[in-house]
Order: structure tokens, then C-alpha cells, then sequence
């Protein structure tokens, strides 16, 4: 992530740290939607969501996990955790 921020932002760490915060509570709404999905369609596009703000932030291992739930059951909390693992 400190990559893709530097590449977007260069040497101004105020921005960067701006933009680092949008990330985390973009991510934090992804995935509460992504808990709360009520279906397979609501899951799913939380997941593509995710794993879209990942890929934006070059957050690989959040790409992953979010492409993994993505293809998991909706609703299933490993899933999730894995997500919210990938976060922290």
C-alpha cells in the first residue's frame, strides 16, 4: 500500500495519510456490507467491491482474501475473518 500511495501522491505524507485513512473506512463499510449481505447477489458485489478498493490501494493481500469470499458461500464467517484479517 505505502508503494501505490507514494506512486499517487509522491512526497507529500499528509495526503498519503489522508488517503491511507479513506482506505481503511472504505474497507471497514465493504465489509460490514459484506456481513450483512442478505444474499448471494449483495455478497458478491461487496466482495468485487472490496477486492476493486484493494487493487486501487495495491493491497494485495486483501485482494486475495476479498476474491476468496467473493467465490465462498454468502454469509460464511471464515470468509469474513480472512477479509478482516487481511486488513489488519
Amino acid at each position: 500500500m505505502e508503494a501505490a500511495l507514494s506512486a499517487a501522491v509522491g512526497d507529500d505524507p499528509a495526503l498519503a495519510g489522508e488517503l491511507q485513512a479513506a482506505f481503511f473506512d472504505s474497507a471497514a463499510t465493504m465489509i460490514a456490507a459484506l456481513a450483512k449481505a442478505a444474499g448471494p447477489a449483495e455478497w458478491e458485489q461487496a466482495a468485487w467491491r472490496l477486492k476493486g478498493l484493494a487493487a486501487s490501494f495495491g493491497a494485495i493481500e486483501l485482494m486475495i482474501a476479498a476474491d476468496a469470499a467473493g467465490r465462498a458461500a454468502p454469509g460464511d464467517e471464515d470468509a469474513v475473518d480472512a477479509v478482516r484479517a487481511a486488513i489488519d
